[in-house]
């Protein structure tokens, strides 16, 4: 097959339904410079419009056209045609399987960011429960941090997700989460040899959330934690579209199916790790590598910290 057949004998401008017996109005089209895309035309937009990501080589857009407005994804890269082609038509499938016009249209951007998201090595196979645990986690302070402080600020200081050795790091002060399940022993893990280690000119802190879940419909699922928390981004295009990046390294994907497990957040502890904090101390010996261990914590209680930790990170990125 020609890899440009959907839009063969089409002209700038120019639109072709992709199904006659289709519920929605989506239609092969030509856009500007001979660019090949597909569109989805509704009588009006939400309010407020969604949020479009940012893709590499796809262009997302919102267009007036006639008779009411258009979702349309061009596609820049015409060497992609063909894998294109199976992304729109995916795209289609998502959106004809809506009930409305609005949802075709909300799954319609939801199935594009999860082609973005595979295309970037992302799993597919869904968090494990601990692993959705430490995001809930992580998401919490991460809401307090952009309520705290400043939205772009806070998302800039999450470095978890890109693999980093402290899941927040700020100018003189880095933060460890970890979590608890409240009936649990009270210890956590320690995944490297690296998540304690001291880091010149910078303060470290571990905190440690208690948060419990359950298969209920009662409470919140991750995915209502991760809509609150990205609510606070959608303030500055810069500071959402870095929210987009890190949790799609996380690897959530908003059509995983989370919906049954709830989750909720009991309290913080936050120790300070310094001089004679319990931990595995840097450098390791030679031919000691990749160390996880068990933290009690019962011993690291004489370490809690007496103030508050957000007007610590305060006060040293202030200065």
């Amino acid at each position: 097959m020609n890899p440009l057949e959907p839009w063969k004998q089409l002209a700038p401008g120019d639109a072709r339904r992709v199904s006659s017996k289709g519920k929605f109005d989506f239609f092969w089209v030509v856009l500007e410079g001979g660019m090949p895309g597909l569109m989805l035309r509704v009588p009006s937009f939400p309010e407020p419009a969604p949020r479009l990501p940012r893709l590499k080589n796809l262009v997302l857009s919102f267009r007036t056209v006639e008779g009411g407005g258009a979702f349309v994804i061009g596609l820049k890269e015409r060497s992609q045609a063909e894998i294109f082609e199976t992304l729109c038509l995916d795209v289609v499938s998502a959106g004809e399987a809506a009930e409305s016009r609005d949802d075709a249209l909300s799954r319609a951007i939801q199935r594009t960011r999860r082609w973005h998201h595979l295309l970037r090595g992302g799993r597919s196979d869904g968090l494990s429960v601990e692993e959705q645990r430490g995001l809930v986690g992580e998401l919490a302070f991460l809401r307090e941090l952009a309520t705290e402080l400043e939205p772009g600020a806070a998302i800039e200081s999450w470095k978890g997700p890109t693999g980093s050795a402290k899941d927040f790091e700020f100018i003189g002060a880095c933060v460890e989460i970890k979590t608890l399940r409240s009936a649990a022993k009270p210890h956590v893990t320690i995944s490297s040899e690296d998540q304690l280690a001291d880091v010149e000119g910078s303060r470290v802190f571990l905190t440690v959330t208690n948060v419990t879940s359950a298969v209920s419909p009662e409470g919140l699922s991750l995915h209502d934690h991760v809509r609150m928390t990205a609510e606070l981004f959608e303030v500055a295009d810069d500071a959402f579209d870095a929210w987009e990046e890190a949790m799609y390294s996380t690897g959530y994907d908003p059509e995983n199916d989370y919906d049954g497990r709830r989750w909720q957040l009991g309290s913080s502890t936050v120790f300070e790790v310094i001089e004679g904090f319990p931990r595995v101390s840097t450098p390791l010996p030679s031919g000691v590598e990749h160390v996880r261990y068990t933290l009690a914590l019962d011993a690291c209680a004489p370490f809690t910290l007496d103030g508050n930790l957000l007007d610590i990170i305060r006060e040293r990125n202030a200065k």
